[in-house]
C-alpha cells in the first residue's frame, strides 16, 4: 500500500506520521504558537528532526464554532510557509476547503490536499482535478466546524461514515484522481459524540475495507480529554495510545502534534514484533 503525491509516493507497509504546522491564531492545541512564518518553519523543520514524513500545513481553525476566514486571509497565511516548506523534501500537504486556496496551493507546489469536507465544496472537485497529479486526504464531516456539533444524530455511525467516505473517493476517481493518490479520514470529533468517536475507531477494519489507506487524526482531540479528565496541554500519553491504536487496527498515517514521541512509541512497537522490519517508522523510502 501507498499513497503517490505529486512528487513523492509514500510507502505505507507501516503506519507513517503527519506533523501538523498550524498557521492559525486560533487552533484548539497551539494556535498562534506558530502564526509567524519564520516560527512555522523553523517548527516543520523541527518535525522533520524528529521524524514526521509528511507536513500538513493549515491556516484555517476547524476547531468546533471556529469563525470563517476568506480565502485571501487563509492565503497570505499559508503562502510564504508553503513556499519555503515545499523545499524541504517530503510531501506537504494543504489542510483546506476552499477551491481558490486549493489552486493557489497546487500551483506553488503542495503534494496533497487534505480536506475536512472531501472535496464536496462548490468547486472543490474541479479545481483538485484540474491537478489530477496532487494526492487528496479526504475527512468525514457533517456540515462545517460552526455547525458539526449539531448534526451527531446518526442511526449507525460506522456504516454511515463508511458509506459517505466510500461516495466521495469513488466521486473523486470519476472525476480522474487515481485511486492511489486517495486517502480517508474517519474525521474523529468532527460531527462525532466522543462515545461515536470511540465507535468508529473500534471500526476502523471497516473502513479498510473500501481499498483505501486510512489516516487517524487523535492528537490532543477533546474525545481524549472526555475519556481521562485531562486539559488539552496534558494529553500526550492519550493521543500516543490513540495512535497506536489505530495503527494496530490499520491506519497508515497519524496526524499528530507531538511527532517525536510519536516516533519512539512507534519504534518501540516495530521492536516488539508489531510489523516486519523491512523499514524503520521515521524513514520510509521517498
Amino acid at each position: 500500500m501507498h499513497w503517490t503525491t505529486a512528487r513523492f509516493t509514500l510507502d505505507l507497509s507501516e503506519p507513517r506520521v503527519m506533523g501538523i504546522v498550524n498557521l492559525t491564531p486560533d487552533s484548539f492545541s497551539d494556535g498562534g504558537a506558530w502564526g509567524d512564518a519564520r516560527a512555522a518553519l523553523h517548527h516543520a523543520e523541527c518535525l522533520l528532526r524528529e521524524g514526521a514524513e509528511v507536513l500538513d500545513l493549515g491556516a484555517e481553525s476547524s476547531r468546533p464554532g471556529a469563525p470563517r476566514v476568506d480565502a485571501d486571509t487563509e492565503w497570505e497565511r499559508l503562502a510564504p510557509v508553503l513556499r519555503e516548506a515545499v523545499r524541504m523534501g517530503v510531501p506537504v500537504s494543504v489542510d483546506t476547503c476552499k477551491p481558490a486556496v486549493m489552486r493557489r496551493a497546487m500551483d506553488v507546489g503542495a503534494d496533497a490536499i487534505n480536506d475536512i469536507q472531501a472535496l464536496q465544496a462548490p468547486g472543490a472537485l474541479e479545481a483538485v482535478a484540474a491537478y489530477p497529479q496532487v494526492g487528496v486526504c479526504l475527512m468525514h464531516m457533517r456540515g462545517d466546524p460552526g455547525s458539526m456539533q449539531q448534526l451527531t444524530a446518526y442511526d449507525d455511525v460506522v456504516g454511515e461514515v463508511r458509506a459517505a467516505l466510500e461516495h466521495v473517493a469513488h466521486r473523486a476517481q470519476a472525476a480522474g484522481v487515481a485511486a492511489d493518490r486517495i486517502v480517508l479520514d474517519p474525521g474523529f470529533g468532527f460531527a462525532k459524540t466522543p462515545a461515536q468517536n470511540l465507535t468508529l475507531h473500534a471500526a476502523l477494519p471497516r473502513l479498510l475495507d473500501l481499498g483505501f489507506p486510512v489516516l487517524a487524526g487523535w492528537s490532543r482531540k477533546s474525545t481524549l480529554g472526555w475519556v481521562t479528565g485531562r486539559p488539552v496541554g496534558e494529553r500526550l500519553a492519550a493521543s500516543l495510545a490513540a495512535a497506536l491504536s489505530a495503527a494496530v487496527a490499520g491506519a497508515r498515517l497519524l496526524r499528530v502534534h507531538d511527532v517525536a514521541a510519536t516516533v519512539d512509541a512507534l519504534r518501540v512497537w516495530r521492536a516488539a514484533g508489531q510489523w516486519p522490519a523491512q523499514a524503520t517508522p521515521g524513514n520510509s523510502k521517498r
